[in-house]
């Protein structure tokens, strides 16, 4: 796009009007402006639109925070951000910014972020008429021989305006101009060579000095001049002026030579003799940075080094060497010195734009740096070449000459790599290359792309029942790769229901450190184990989770005693079991039927005689808990037999239960019925005397009623086991049907009593099997009545449907009375 920008300059009383064409080149990256401004403006003077010329507005360079960056350390203009103007910050002179080079300009680059973009930007300084023509002295001395011809030259040191274009100097003049006439002469490389020229002979007896006043003028508005006094001394004649051997002398020199380095050698003969025919030589009509860097000797006219020598500041030197005689003649040989650029500057990195800090989400091509590499060398030593180092995910890319972005080339992840270290190598192709680098640290920004991590998924955690509330069950915790608020762990419990009871019943939980705490004692009894899901969340935006299953398994304790389901232990009627006298060894008497609660080795039973009437007579499985005779049964043998079986299980510490078991040894039933009268005696026998007992400490103390209180409970206590034994959902559930069946075959009682029993899967048992139920008698005997009532009920029944794995029958002995 081409733009064409006309600024119009005025100060003072000078006006000028300057057309500027600039090529703005614009895309996606970058673009350039040119503008034109006088120097010496004040600080605050408007030097040109440049959101207008840019094609931005102003709202693009505020929230784009738009600066200007330069190289050296003189920022002249200013940027409004308001207005989208350019402004003059400082004053420019531009005879202290260039010298005598023209055009005289200078750039910088502006910035706009959000995204970034580069603009170069180049002012162009016109010069003004600020500075007045002068001369190396103020005033000049020459020699004339008398008899010099008319037509000799006379070279003079010309003016030097620092002033370019017009406002340098454009002319000069001569007053008087009686004998001598004023002439100018261009130089092919620059400059111009005043010389005087003689009219008229010079007669020294008429007049031996002539002073003439030499006047350079510029042309600039307004006009500004400088003088020179010029006082000649007329001589006696000498014949012969020195001439150069050479009118142009052409030398090479390198850059940063040290002083006294030879450049050249010039020189010039006199054909005259003596005092006349002595040369000298030196440097005139040349600039003052020319001057200044160089020396010729006086005799010799050898050319040395004196100053310092930089390619980058001056390129070529022209030397106009003033070869004398000492008669007033001179030659004037013009030298010219070529400086050779060396590979002393050291490529340079500025950092134009820099994000020290990138998000992780990034995706590839997102611009983190823009850099600018120079090297004032020339040739291929000002060649460079700008590299980062390759083991990072970002790459370096050029977009106009001498600026380079840095660009992510694929996606990051911070938490495999929290930062990079981008180191940036340029080196130039000198021999041997100079090069220089310049580290910059980006750190990854962290973006919530990782939940939290559980170890495991799921936990099992086994925790004794009868635990105290608020006991620590387990500790649960989830890590997250994320950093910051996004890595802030909380945990949370997923609410259920267990056995009809919400999960906050059971356990509860702390969010902040996972630590899970039992609300309630737990009884394994109840419940065996129980399960939830816990919930680990972040606190990032949005926030991730991640779901743990942990389960609790409540672990047996020894807290529940055997309870002893066969036989029942009643306080209204009398149980005995009936042996033969002719039983022979090894005769089952009855089997004691109980069970635990509890599970694994606490439920396991142990039966034992702790008592008898005979020990001898009587033994118990330990296992089985079966009754046998371990003997013949004889006529000697009491027919009433009471035996005290203990039951134990085998926890740790143990539990046990007690029960009693009356046995009659009769063959008939009259003989069990003058037993049973006996039982029956005794035990009103004792009633009476407990009534009788208690009665009397009735009356001497106030124990009467704390012992009745107790009998009181005892009854209800043992009425109410009697019901808990017949209908508690326990998982083992007694039944008893009254039936006599006689095994035998001999005798006039039938005294096989069966019935059914549902055991466990833990109980030990050896004999326990399936039976069919066949033809039975049941005999129960009242206590309370004075005859004997005798029912007999004969069933049969065939047993097809199967029984569960649980229930099992045994064969026992019984009679109820």
């Amino acid at each position: 796009m081409m733009v064409y920008l006309w600024i119009t300059a005025r100060t003072g009383r000078w006006e000028a009007v300057f057309m500027t064409l600039c090529l703005i080149k614009l895309n996606s990256v970058a673009g350039q402006a040119l503008y034109s401004v006088p120097e010496e403006q004040a600080e605050g003077s408007f030097v040109g639109n440049i959101a207008r010329d840019l094609g931005l507005d102003a709202a693009r360079l505020i929230s784009g925070k738009a600066r200007i960056v330069t190289k050296g350390s003189r920022q002249y203009v200013d940027i409004n951000r308001d207005k989208g103007t350019l402004v003059i910050k400082e004053r420019i002179d531009r005879e202290e910014l260039c010298g005598k080079t023209t055009p005289c300009s200078f750039s910088f680059e502006l910035i706009l972020e959000n995204p970034i973009q580069l603009y170069r930007v180049t002012v162009e300084v016109i010069d003004i008429n600020d500075n007045y023509p002068s001369f190396p002295k103020d005033e000049i001395y020459i020699k004339i021989v008398e008899s010099v011809i008319a037509g000799t030259r006379f070279s003079l040191e010309s003016a030097y305006d620092p002033d370019v274009g017009t406002n340098d100097i454009q002319k000069y003049m001569l007053k008087p101009s009686d004998n001598f006439k004023l002439e100018i002469h261009s130089q092919s490389h620059g400059g111009n060579v005043v010389e005087i020229v003689l009219q008229s002979p010079l007669d020294r007896e008429k007049e031996e000095t002539h002073n003439l006043v030499l006047i350079a003028s510029d042309g600039g508005e307004p006009h500004r001049s400088g003088t020179v006094r010029i006082h000649i001394t007329v001589l006696d004649a000498n014949d012969n002026a020195p001439v150069c051997s050479q009118t142009v002398y052409k030398a090479e020199v390198k850059e940063n030579s040290p002083t006294g380095t030879v450049v050249t050698t010039v020189s010039a003969t006199d054909a005259d003799s003596g005092i006349y025919g002595e040369v000298t030589y030196s440097i005139a009509n040349v600039a003052r940075d020319a001057k200044n860097t160089f020396e010729v000797n006086v005799k010799t006219g050898e050319i040395n080094v004196t100053g310092n020598l930089d390619f980058e500041k001056s390129k070529t030197f022209q030397l106009n060497v003033k070869a004398s005689d000492h008669g007033g003649y001179s030659d004037t040989c013009n030298v010219i010195v070529q400086i050779i650029d060396e590979n002393d500057n050291v490529p340079t990195i500025q950092l134009m734009s820099f994000s020290n800090s990138i998000s992780e989400d990034s995706p590839p091509g997102t611009t983190i740096a823009v850099i600018n590499v120079d090297d004032e060398d020339s040739d291929g030593n000002g060649v460079v070449k700008c590299s980062i180092n390759s083991d990072i995910p970002f790459k370096i890319e050029s977009s106009l000459t001498g600026y380079y972005t840095i660009v992510t080339e694929d996606y990051l992840d911070r938490e495999s790599i929290p930062e990079y270290n981008i180191t940036i190598t340029v080196s130039d192709q000198g021999s041997p290359p100079l090069t220089s680098s310049k580290n910059i640290n980006v750190k990854v920004s962290d973006v919530n792309d990782s939940p939290p991590r559980f170890d495991k998924s799921e936990y099992s955690k086994t925790v004794p029942e009868n635990n105290s509330p608020g006991f620590s069950v387990f500790t649960l915790s989830a890590s997250d790769a994320d950093w910051g608020q996004n890595a802030r762990v909380s945990y949370f419990l997923e609410e259920k229901e267990i056995n009809g009871a919400t999960l906050s019943s059971f356990v509860t939980f702390n969010s902040e450190n996972g630590v899970i705490h039992a609300v309630r004692s737990f009884d394994y009894e109840q419940i065996k184990s129980f399960d939830f899901n816990v919930t680990a969340r972040d606190a990032g935006s949005p926030p991730l989770s991640s779901v743990a299953t942990v389960k609790i398994l409540i672990q047996d304790q020894n807290d529940n005693p055997p309870q002893v389901l066969y036989p029942v232990q009643t306080g209204g009627s009398v149980v005995a079991e009936m042996v033969p006298r002719s039983a022979d060894v090894g005769y089952l008497v009855t089997k004691v039927v109980a069970v635990d609660v509890d599970s694994g080795q606490n439920a396991w039973l142990s039966y034992k005689l702790q008592k008898a009437t005979d020990r001898a007579l009587f033994e118990v499985g330990l296992q089985n808990g079966e009754i046998r005779t371990i003997r013949q049964v004889t006529d000697k043998d009491a027919v009433k037999q009471r035996l005290t079986v203990i039951v134990e299980d085998n926890g740790q510490p143990s539990r046990s239960a007690t029960v009693i078991v009356n046995v009659v040894v009769a063959d008939s039933f009259p003989e069990v019925l003058s037993e049973f009268t006996d039982f029956t005696q005794d035990k009103e026998y004792n009633d009476k005397l407990t009534f009788y007992l208690v009665l009397a400490l009735a009356v001497v103390s106030f124990l009467f009623i704390t012992c009745l209180v107790v009998i009181v409970s005892v009854k209800i206590y043992r009425w109410r086991q009697s019901r808990i034994l017949y209908h508690s959902n326990l998982p083992v559930i007694p039944y008893y049907p009254p039936r006599y069946s006689d095994t035998l075959g001999t005798g006039t009682l039938q005294h096989v009593y069966n019935y059914e029993v549902c055991r466990t899967t833990d109980s030990r048992k050896s004999d326990c099997k399936l039976g069919r139920a066949g033809s039975q008698n049941v005999l129960i005997m009242d206590p309370s009545s004075t005859g004997t009532m005798q029912r007999i009920q004969n069933e049969k029944s065939i047993l097809d449907e199967p029984h569960s794995p649980l229930e099992v029958r045994c064969n026992v002995q019984s009679i109820y009375f």
